[in-house]
């Protein structure tokens, strides 16, 4: 007896077009951030410097200086604020991750074909290689960003908070999370006065030699100043980000309940429990003062002989001599 038997076909693999545009949304949104860097770092001071600085040659440095910063953090806000309206009032969930996943990305594989253009700039394969490995690492990035690990990490980077401006349990914690911010924005905001103090970077823009291109472009003008400033600016959002991420936001409101919790003692309590504490130091320190003296007194003595006499031991020293430990 023969029985028919349906051939078994695998069902194709399916892409799911909620993760796809998601990406789509991401490499959208990264390159409108990118764009806008571009914009403030290297368009807006090169059009300052041909237009706007023979205007203000007779203002002071400074307040050049600080004009043309403000136009650049402008530029760069306005550029960002028109890619989140482009984007719309409900962007796919996780598109900020997505975002910051994208940009890490490209960061990465700029600095590694920049690396290989110029351990291969004297050889004639130079740069038909680096495109080659710009090609791969792109596929591999394209690759990675429509695989499943990447989703999720667009929604863990999106949950966790880091690039919105929402607080959360904003009512909750509030001094231990003020504490925090203080003590971030502190070690921060020195470390970017320092910097700018000492000039450890120097002075003048931030030069970067870009690869297939033979001349070096201000990436950042003015490093002296913008650097610090840019240090200042992302320690100020790391540190209300911080107390705002959910799991660290949740630590320090059990912490502050904690200490809620605790026993403080009065001021006049405070003052007798020290007194206390002070008076009891002295006497255990004179006691063992007193016993120290006597046993070395007692022990040096000629009828015990334990430890040399002090006029013993000045003899056996010569002049100028000293003993040794």
């Amino acid at each position: 007896m023969s029985t028919a038997v349906q051939p078994t076909t695998t069902p194709p693999v399916r892409v799911n077009s909620s993760h796809t545009s998601l990406v789509i949304a991401s490499v959208y949104g990264a390159l409108v951030v990118l764009g806008g860097l571009v914009i403030a770092g290297y368009v807006v001071p090169l059009l300052w410097q041909q237009y706007a600085a023979p205007a203000t040659s007779q203002l002071p440095g400074f307040l050049s200086l600080s004009l043309r910063l403000i136009v650049q953090l402008v530029a760069a806000g306005v550029v960002i604020y028109a890619g989140t309206r482009l984007a719309g009032n409900n962007p796919p969930r996780g598109i900020r991750g997505g975002i910051f996943l994208v940009i890490s990305m490209i960061i990465g594989i700029f600095f590694i074909v920049r690396a290989f253009n110029f351990q291969l700039a004297d050889l004639a394969y130079g740069t038909p290689v680096s495109l080659v490995v710009l090609g791969v690492l792109a596929f591999g990035a394209f690759r990675v960003l429509m695989s499943p690990w990447a989703e999720a990490k667009m929604h863990a980077i999106e949950e966790q908070g880091w690039f919105h401006t929402n607080s959360f349990k904003a009512t909750q914690g509030l001094k231990v999370r003020r504490y925090t911010l203080v003590g971030v924005l502190i070690v921060g905001l020195t470390g970017a006065l320092s910097l700018y103090h000492h000039m450890a970077l120097g002075t003048g823009d931030l030069m970067l030699t870009m690869p297939f291109y033979d001349r070096a472009i201000a990436v950042l003008s003015s490093k002296e100043v913008t650097v610090p400033l840019v240090i200042a600016l992302l320690t100020g959002w790391f540190a209300w980000r911080l107390v705002n991420v959910p799991t660290f936001a949740d630590f320090l409101i059990a912490t502050e309940a904690e200490m809620n919790k605790v026993s403080w003692s009065t001021r006049k309590r405070l003052f007798q429990d020290t007194v206390v504490v002070l008076v009891t130091v002295v006497i255990l320190t004179s006691f063992l003062l007193i016993v120290d003296l006597f046993w070395g007194w007692l022990l040096s003595q000629p009828f015990i002989g334990v430890l040399p006499a002090k006029a013993a031991e000045v003899q056996k020293q010569g002049p100028g001599e000293s003993l040794n430990w």
